[in-house]
């Protein structure tokens, strides 16, 4: 089975190990596996996966008037949204598009219930044509990742794999068979339209005088999305 053009496959311990000794030196992604040292530069992991290489990489660089549409656009309601929002506020659509950007591209840990200002600047970009810089961009969260004391959490496991597997000479391992229910497929997009149709419900009952002390919210679940190279 692939998954968006890689092999669903990992090396569990090479990541292990990938992550462990990984750092960022001039520029590049660097780590030592089974004593080989590897190295990804930006441009190798862009032509990798075909990911752009010209556009926005400074995202406060989204136009204005278009900022200004998507703030209406985006809105559950008539009123104009932050770009720094509750996601409940925003409609399906984009809640879903947050989510994939939130979980997905820059694999963000834990709740992610709020629409974060860089979130809604790209949100923007997409919705709009926007051309982004996306090789500068999840290069960027890469060497996040592999960054000492970085709060990133890590991620990109199918894609770092496949780059790895290019490395001649570099033993990588058993392989394992990426879990089935962590790639996105018809039976997870419903899961995740439910899940997020229960925040929007949760916020219609909940009256503006009330507080979630008064009563448990519903569990909002995990959502587990593979990478989504957006080109």
């Amino acid at each position: 089975m692939e998954f968006l053009g890689c092999p669903a496959i990992f090396y569990e311990q090479a990541l292990i190990e990938f992550f462990e000794h990984g750092s960022v030196r001039d520029g590049m992604v660097v780590s030592v596996i089974g004593g080989m040292t590897v190295e990804f530069s930006e441009s190798v992991f862009a032509a990798a996966f075909g990911l752009s290489t010209e556009g926005l990489i400074d995202l406060s660089e989204v136009p204005k008037d278009l900022l200004s549409k998507a703030q209406r656009l985006f809105s559950a309601s008539e009123k104009e949204v932050s770009v720094s929002c509750l996601k409940k506020e925003v409609k399906m659509q984009y809640r879903l598009l947050s989510d994939i950007l939130a979980k997905s591209l820059f694999v963000k840990a834990g709740s992610f219930d709020a629409v974060t200002r860089d979130r809604f600047l790209l949100m923007t970009a997409i919705t709009f044509d926007v051309k982004v810089n996306w090789g500068n961009i999840l290069f960027g969260v890469l060497k996040e990742m592999v960054t000492p004391d970085s709060r990133q959490a890590k991620g990109y496991a199918i894609q770092i794999c496949a780059l790895l597997k290019n490395i001649s000479g570099l033993e990588l391992g058993e392989s394992k068979a990426f879990p089935a229910p962590r790639i996105l497929n018809e039976k997870t997009v419903h899961r995740i339209v439910s899940v997020n149709e229960n925040v929007g419900e949760w916020a219609m009952h909940l009256g503006p005088s009330q507080h979630r002390s008064r009563g448990p919210c519903p569990r909002r679940g995990r959502q587990v999305l593979m990478l989504m190279w957006l080109r």
